[in-house]
């Protein structure tokens, strides 16, 4: 895997470095346009927009590491996917497309063997062409002199554009980080001066490299969110205790989603039963506090991908 994988880097790298010496632009566009054609349109970030729905950056990633490496398991390993989400994502892009993109076969414990059909590796091409692209458009603004102003809103917007599956994604600023025997504590700094802590293993700080002053995101599942009444952070276990006013309570048949508005401006939405809804009597204006522990809590470092 290791010699494979730096293969893999070294023809990316050689890639990378003739398309440096080209000034063909007009023929990147061109390269772009048979395949957004053929079979739909590719957006930045590297998104490709198809009638059936969409095929993420993270699994573009994927189709271009299966052309490298030969294998699905080994594509899996390189992006960081598991071996049955690698699976599920070559059948989902090939069903997407509406066009074979991956011709791959199961295999026994080390998985099997895979390639790019001709219309997968037009497809990677075309992704690394609008890649070189958009590299030249910034080298072009950094050279021009873009001011600080500029580089904070495409950050502002590339965290705009996160999607994940945990209804909370709150943006801050590192804080502090605190090492400890197991886990590290990572104090955030939210809009407002809220404070939120959040645990993380120490592999997880070195892989995203995470020091005072970085800005990241935390990912919290709504249902990971406890809603309290009256009660202040010395009082509670849960690490987190964060007071706000409720906003809006969307009842269901068993729960109710409620947004909390936290006094920094952030909104929270926590799941809780509708007989706690009854219990504590949740309703717009209501203040409650949010209880989260620290270890629900996922940190997202968007510049360590």
């Amino acid at each position: 895997m290791s010699e494979r994988r730096s293969q893999a880097d070294r023809r990316a790298s050689s890639g990378r470095r003739a398309s440096e010496k080209s000034d063909n632009t007009a023929g990147y566009a061109n390269a772009a346009i048979a395949v957004c054609d053929e079979l739909g349109k590719l957006t930045a970030p590297l998104l490709l927009q198809l009638d059936g729905g969409d095929i993420s950056p993270r699994r573009l990633s994927l189709l271009a590491a299966i052309g490298e490496l030969g294998s699905i398991s080994a594509a899996a390993k390189y992006v960081g996917m598991t071996y049955k989400a690698a699976w599920d994502a070559v059948d989902a892009m090939n069903n997407l497309a509406g066009v074979v993109l991956i011709a791959a076969k199961h295999g026994g414990k080390g998985g099997g063997g895979a390639e790019l059909t001709e219309a997968g590796k037009r497809l990677v091409g075309d992704i690394n062409n609008i890649r070189d692209l958009q590299n030249r458009m910034l080298a072009l603004v950094a050279a021009e002199g873009a001011d600080e102003s500029l580089w904070h809103s495409l950050k502002t917007i590339r965290r705009m554009n996160m999607r994940s599956s945990a209804r909370n994604i709150l943006s801050g600023t590192i804080e502090s980080v605190d090492v400890g025997a197991v886990n590290t504590a990572i104090t955030l700094r939210l809009i407002g001066d809220d404070r939120l802590v959040a645990t993380c293993t120490q592999e997880s700080v070195r892989a995203m490299s995470l020091t005072p002053g970085d800005r990241v995101e935390a990912l919290i599942k709504a249902s990971w969110v406890l809603l309290a009444d009256g009660v202040d952070g010395a009082s509670t276990t849960a690490d987190n205790s964060l007071t706000g006013k409720v906003s809006r309570v969307t009842d269901g048949a068993v729960n109710a989603e409620v947004s909390l508005q936290l006094e920094g401006g952030n909104t929270l939405t926590a799941i809780v039963t509708m007989d706690s809804v009854k219990k504590l009597d949740i309703k717009p204006g209501r203040i409650l506090t949010a209880l989260i522990n620290a270890s629900s809590i996922i940190i997202h470092h968007g510049d360590s991908e």
